[in-house]
């Protein structure tokens, strides 16, 4: 097909795109994903690469122009609202990082408002590196400056401290402690100087969680009419502070939620004395250097998938993440699904065209660890250190011992294996939303539920079924 005839064929198949917030995929004949990028309007927004009138290279730039030059495929992820978009979009431009994308491929993350509940008298701060424990955090946020402002709003309202004192209810010093500033304009109860009791704090903070799990319809009817009243009486510069104030406070709905937007670079820990840790732990000689971690992800059997991330030294290493569509199970069996996976993944270094990570650690008990050593005795391989971390009770399961290993839970290795774990998890279950809401998406055109543009859209991944950012793990790396 030429290229005249390509651009004829995409046009119409983006005609069909939902004119909706979503995420769009730019991918080239081989199903290699070169961009991501989020739209308020998919059809809309898509559809301006491919305007025969178009002039990207004087819009857009070099970089762009030579892209779309390059695209054989667009594909798509419906969103809910702008900000679900751009939460996704930034999750996927991590996770595959995209050849033309030149932002959001770092680790900087989105930040969080933390409520410090662990403390005796808990702050409240916009941290992009929350505490391990000890804290409830909401977000992530999408605008930092705007987050920010909605704190010190809040502050005059429930008045609580953002200092970082280390402030203990048995401390007497703090009767002589000077409070700063923040109680002098009462945005603060000064718990420093002792002036508020512990039970006294505690009820401004259980009022602030409970405002920041609430639909804020109260607060904001009483500001608005703090507003007009400071407008009736000419009092315009009052006015104008609660407006503001009103403004920031509203921002606080423009944000993902903490167990679905995970952002696993904001949880840190020292991954050089955690691979210390799991070297004494699995009784190796040296600290491990490549762990990959394996999980799987399927609603009653249906859009089963796999997933496998690899950390380098502890740390994440996103080229080596690989996603896997379930192809020779039915039904709801975990077990054969993790046989398939680990084959499919590691056939390849039988024969000495990929190396094997020093360990595997997969996500379940000790059922989920037979599965993985089955894999490699069905391959006839001996496969290196595998291992698998069960859920709730945190019990580690280790191929050379009888029975599993539980480690105090800030235990440095097991934090290690929990992140590599979530990291898993996390992963198998993007990709699983994704297919979901895909079928979803094609039973409603099916039923007619979707409006009559949409319902000559092809399926997804089209002939050849290839998911988003499909990295046919089944070729070896080069």
């Amino acid at each position: 097909m030429d290229a005249d005839a390509k651009t004829v064929e995409l046009r119409e198949r983006i005609g069909r795109f939902p004119k909706a917030p979503g995420i769009y995929l730019m991918k080239d004949r081989q199903g290699v994903v070169l961009y991501i990028g989020k739209a308020k309007d998919l059809r809309s927004r898509v559809s301006s690469y491919f305007q025969p009138s178009a002039d990207l290279l004087a819009t857009r730039g070099p970089e762009i122009a030579r892209m779309v030059a390059m695209v054989d495929d667009v594909d798509f992820l419906d969103c809910e609202t702008e900000v679900d978009a751009l939460l996704q979009e930034a999750r996927l431009i991590k996770d595959i990082q995209p050849q033309f994308n030149a932002q959001l491929k770092d680790g900087k993350t989105f930040p969080y408002i933390e409520i410090t509940t662990g403390d005796d008298f808990p702050g409240v701060y916009v941290t992009r590196t929350p505490r391990p424990k000890g804290s409830k955090l909401y977000g992530p946020f999408i605008s930092p400056v705007q987050v920010r402002d909605a704190v010190n709003a809040l502050q005059k309202v429930f008045r609580y401290r953002t200092c970082e004192l280390e402030i203990h209810e048995g401390d007497e010093s703090r009767r002589y402690f000077r409070p700063c500033l923040l109680h002098a304009i009462k945005r603060c109860t000064a718990p420093c100087a002792a002036l508020v009791c512990k039970v006294d704090y505690r009820k401004d903070i259980d009022r602030l969680k409970r405002f920041m799990a609430s639909k804020r319809s109260v607060v904001r009817r009483q500001m608005a009419k703090e507003m007009e009243q400071a407008a009736t009486e000419l009092r315009f510069e009052d006015a104008a502070v609660v407006r503001d104030r009103i403004k920031a406070i509203e921002s606080l709905s423009l944000s993902g939620d903490v167990h679905e937007n995970v952002q696993p670079e904001a949880f840190f820990i020292d991954p050089a004395k955690g691979l210390e840790k799991l070297a004494e732990l699995l009784e190796l000689e040296t600290p491990p250097r490549s762990i990959e971690g394996v999980d799987i992800a399927n609603l009653q059997g249906a859009e089963s998938v796999g997933s496998l991330v690899c950390f380098i030294d502890g740390r994440p290493f996103k080229s080596g993440y690989k996603r896997f569509r379930i192809q020779t199970v039915e039904g709801q069996d975990d077990y054969a699904m993790i046989r398939e996976v680990l084959q499919r993944r590691y056939r390849y270094a039988a024969v000495g065209e990929e190396l094997y990570p020093d360990v595997i650690l997969i996500d379940g008990g000790l059922g989920q660890l037979h599965a993985g050593l089955e894999a490699f005795a069905e391959m006839d391989l001996r496969p290196p250190m595998v291992i698998s971390l069960a859920k709730r009770e945190e019990e580690i399961y280790i191929q050379a011992k009888s029975a599993p290993v539980r480690l105090p839970r800030n235990h440095e290795a097991l934090r290690l294996l929990q992140q590599v774990r979530d990291e898993a998890h996390r992963f198998a279950q993007h990709y699983h939303h994704i297919l979901r809401r895909k079928r979803t998406f094609d039973e409603d055109v099916s039923k007619n539920r979707r409006s009559p543009k949409d319902r000559a859209r092809r399926p997804m991944h089209g002939p050849s079924d290839k998911p988003p950012n499909d990295t046919q793990p089944d070729a070896p790396s080069p």
